[in-house]
């Protein structure tokens, strides 16, 4: 179920390189990795449920925070919510 979602994920952020803006191409490579190195945490623990998941990749981006911008924080949660949703 994780690998699913990871791939989901991958693929809706690939379905926008054509369109993307240079923010959002930005943010969704930024976001890709903080979603593979969570599955790839996920998986280590023997973890399969997507709540934990979220949680983790959430952790990463928070634990991270200072490699942004104010500005760029808000474009990649911005990205991060609608992939949620999606």
């Amino acid at each position: 179920m994780i690998i699913e979602f990871e791939e989901k994920m991958l693929e809706l952020i690939d379905a926008r390189i054509e369109t993307a803006s240079d923010d959002e191409l930005f943010a969704g490579g930024y976001l890709r990795g903080h979603i593979s190195l969570s599955v790839a945490k996920c998986e280590e623990q023997e973890v399969a449920d997507l709540e934990i998941l979220k949680a983790h990749i959430n952790e990463s981006l928070e634990a991270a925070k200072s490699e942004l911008s104010p500005a760029d924080r808000i474009i990649v949660a911005d990205l991060w919510n609608e992939l949620q949703n999606a």
